[in-house]
């Protein structure tokens, strides 16, 4: 079985300008009373996937996908001996997730997730 994209992330210059914008526009709850300001989205549908919705200064505005893995390190070594590389190594988020995010061979950024309930 593959693995699953489990989050999204929507990324810009004012994120409480978009944050406000796909909350009235599409009715999503979206949280972001926490350390970082990270606007976490909860659509209200019970298909789809949640996400957030987040400050880049760093880039152009963008979307980006989070695939869940069981060893954040151990497909960053795979995909770097596919072709791929690294953006941001692995990091701990304590009592979240595990992440990185990698550049496919066309230039894409994609994110890696371990959620710290994982085994």
């Amino acid at each position: 079985m593959g693995n699953a994209v489990v989050h999204f992330e929507i990324r810009g210059k004012d994120a409480k300008q978009l944050q406000d914008f796909y909350s009235n526009v599409f009715g999503w709850s979206v949280n972001a009373d926490n350390p970082i300001g990270y606007g976490l989205v909860e659509t209200g549908s019970k298909s789809g996937i949640q996400g957030g919705i987040a400050d880049e200064d760093q880039q152009s505005p963008n979307v980006m996908i989070y695939i869940e893995v069981g060893d954040v390190q151990a497909h960053l070594d795979q995909i770097e001996k596919e072709g791929g590389k690294t953006v941001t190594p692995v990091t701990v988020i304590p009592n979240m997730v595990t992440l990185a995010t990698f550049r496919d061979p066309a230039g894409n950024i994609i994110g890696l997730v371990k959620n710290e309930s994982q085994p």
